[in-house]
C-alpha cells in the first residue's frame, strides 16, 4: 500500500471511530495528550521569519515559555537584569570587552551553582542553579540587549555560545565565569582588587554544530522531555515535543511543512530533528500504553496522531504491535473467538502483509482448538478438510498444516479406540487412509504399531479365554484369524507353539 493510500484509509477509519465499537476505548480519548500545538508556538515561529529576527524581549519570553513558566514575575526579573546591565557604568563600549563583561555580569548577579540537568530559565531565578543550556540562553538574551550578535553551538552532550564581533567568531563557555574565548590565558581582578590569571582550556569540540537562537531555546524543550521520559511520564512529554516542533517548523497540519526537505536532510546532524523527535515522543507514548496492556487505547492514539503527524513506517509498526499483543492476550486467555473478532474489526488498520501474518496465527489457533475438540470421525474429517483448505489458501504453511493434520488424525483415531468399546480396526483403517492421503511419518507409524499391537492382543485374549475353557477348536479358529492378519506378532506365534505342543 502506498503512503498516500495508507493515510487515506486511516482518515476514513478515523471518521468512523465515533460511530463504531471498533476499538472500545474511545471514551478514554480525552485523557490523551493534546495533539494541537500551543498557539504561542506558531506565533513565535512567525516572529522568527522577520528580517530582523527576534528581539531580546521576545527571546526572553520564548525561553520562559519553553521552560514552562507562564507567570509574569520572571519576565520582570529579566527586564530588571537587562536594565542593570545596560545601565552599568562598567559596561565597556568595545564589543569584545562588552561580551566578556556580560559573562562576568551574568555569573556575578544571576548564576550560582552548576547543575547538570537544570535547563529551565525560570528556575535560575529561583535558586541560581544552571546548566550549559540555561546559562547559554540567558547569556544570549543579555548579549542581544547589548547589541551583540550570537549563535548557539551544540556538541553531542554540550551547548555554548558563539559571539560574532568584528568579523570574528568567539566561543563562550557560559558555564564558567572565565569561559570567554576558552584556550586563552585571562587576567582577572577579584573583589579585593587583587590581580590573577585563569585559564579555561579549549575543548575538543568534535562534531560541533552551529544553531540559531531559537534552536538553542528549543533545547530547553528537549532536556525537559528527556527528564520526563526518564521518569516514565511519556504523556507529558508529547505536548512539549509538539510545541517545540511548531515553534521551529510552523503549521504542523501541513504535510508539506511536516516533511520539509530541510529537516529531512538534517537527520544525521547533532541538532535534534524536530519532526523525528516529535515522532519519537508520539511513538514512545503509544509504546507506554502497550506496556500497560492498553492495546485498544494505543490504536485510537495511533490513528488520531498519525493523521496529523504521518509516517508510513512507524505508525503501521505500532498498530501491528498493538493488534498482535491484544490477540496474543485473547489467545492466552482462551478466547479465540474474541481474538478473531478483534482482528477483523481492525483489519483496515493493517497492511495486507501484517493482516496475513496475524490471520495465520489465528487460523493456527482456531484449527488447533477444533482438533482438540474432535468427538467423532465426521468432526475429524471436517477439521482435516479445513486444515487442507487453509493451506491451499495460503493461510497456513505446509509444515504447520502437516503438524495439525497429524494431530487431528491421531485425535480421531484415539476417539475410535477409546474405552469402553475400542474399535482398534477402525482406528487402524483411519490411520492407514491418512497415510495413503498424506504420507507416513514417525507419529503415524508409532500409532499404527500401537493399535495393531492392541488388536493382536485382543486376538490373544480371545484365544486364551477359549483355550482355558478347553474350547480348542474355537481357540484354534481365533488364533488362525489373528495370525492371518498379524503373522509376525510374537504373542500369537507363542500361542501357535502352545497349540502345536498340544497336538503332538
Amino acid at each position: 500500500m502506498s503512503k498516500k493510500a495508507f493515510y487515506f484509509v486511516v482518515f476514513l477509519i478515523l471518521l468512523a471511530i465515533c460511530f463504531s465499537p471498533l476499538i472500545g476505548a474511545q471514551n478514554r480519548q480525552a485523557a490523551f495528550p493534546r495533539l494541537e500545538p500551543d498557539p504561542k508556538a506558531l506565533e513565535y515561529f512567525v516572529l522568527g521569519k522577520r528580517d530582523h529576527g527576534y528581539s531580546w524581549q521576545e527571546l526572553a519570553e520564548i525561553s520562559l515559555w519553553a521552560s514552562g513558566d507562564t507567570s509574569l514575575s520572571n519576565m520582570q526579573k529579566i527586564r530588571e537584569m537587562v536594565a542593570n546591565l545596560n545601565n552599568s557604568s562598567e559596561l565597556p563600549a568595545s564589543g569584545r570587552e562588552r561580551a566578556e563583561f556580560i559573562l562576568t555580569f551574568l555569573h556575578g548577579n544571576i548564576l550560582r551553582t552548576y547543575s547538570l540537568f537544570q535547563t529551565r530559565v525560570d528556575t535560575v531565578f529561583t535558586n541560581g542553579r544552571f546548566n550549559c543550556v540555561s546559562s547559554a540562553v540567558l547569556y544570549m538574551i543579555l548579549c542581544k540587549s547589548a547589541g551583540i550578535n550570537t549563535s548557539g553551538v551544540i556538541t553531542r552532550d554540550h551547548a555554548f555560545i558563539i559571539v560574532h564581533i568584528d568579523n570574528q567568531n568567539i566561543d563562550v563557555e557560559t558555564t564558567n565565569r572565565f569561559g570567554f574565548e576558552p584556550g586563552n590565558r585571562r587576567e582577572f581582578h577579584d573583589q579585593f582588587g587583587r590581580t590573577g590569571f585563569t585559564y579555561v582550556p579549549a575543548q575538543n569540540y568534535r562534531d560541533r554544530q552551529t544553531i540559531s537562537q531559537i534552536e538553542l531555546i528549543s533545547i530547553i524543550f528537549n532536556n525537559r522531555i528527556a527528564e520526563l521520559e526518564r521518569a516514565n511520564r511519556f504523556a507529558e512529554a508529547v505536548p512539549l515535543a509538539i510545541d517545540r516542533t511548531a515553534m521551529l517548523l510552523g503549521n504542523l497540519s501541513s504535510d508539506e511543512t511536516f516533511y520539509s526537505s530541510d529537516q529531512r536532510n538534517r537527520t544525521e546532524a547533532i541538532f535534534i530533528n524536530p519532526r523525528r523527535d516529535l515522532l519519537d515522543r508520539l511513538i514512545n507514548y503509544g509504546a507506554s500504553l502497550l506496556r500497560s496492556n492498553r492495546e485498544e487505547e494505543t490504536l485510537v492514539w495511533a490513528v488520531s496522531a498519525s493523521v496529523m503527524y504521518p509516517d508510513s513506517d512507524r505508525w503501521p509498526e505500532l498498530i501491528m504491535t498493538a493488534v498482535n499483543n491484544r490477540i496474543v492476550r485473547f489467545i492466552r486467555d482462551r478466547r479465540p473467538a474474541e481474538a478473531r473478532n478483534f482482528l477483523e474489526t481492525n483489519r483496515l488498520f493493517l497492511s495486507l502483509d501484517d493482516y496475513s501474518t496475524l490471520d495465520a496465527v489465528l487460523v493456527d489457533t482456531e484449527l488447533l482448538n477444533r482438533a482438540q475438540q474432535i468427538n467423532d470421525v465426521d468432526e475429524g474429517n471436517a477439521v482435516i478438510e479445513a486444515i487442507q483448505q487453509a493451506q491451499t489458501n495460503g493461510r497456513l504453511n505446509a509444515r504447520r498444516a502437516t503438524e495439525l493434520i497429524t494431530f487431528a488424525v491421531q485425535k480421531t483415531a484415539s476417539i475410535l479406540s477409546a474405552a469402553p468399546n475400542p474399535d482398534w480396526r477402525e482406528a487402524i483403517l483411519f490411520l492407514e487412509n491418512a497415510v495413503s492421503s498424506f504420507g507416513t511419518n514417525r507419529e503415524f507409524e508409532q500409532a499404527l504399531r500401537t493399535y495393531r499391537g492392541n488388536l493382536a492382543a485382543l486376538y490373544h485374549n480371545r484365544f486364551a479365554a477359549e483355550w482355558n475353557r478347553q474350547n480348542f477348536d474355537e481357540a484354534q479358529r481365533i488364533l488362525n484369524e489373528g495370525l492371518a492378519e498379524f503373522p509376525n506378532d510374537r504373542q500369537l506365534l507363542s500361542n501357535k507353539e502352545i497349540v502345536e505342543r498340544q497336538n503332538r
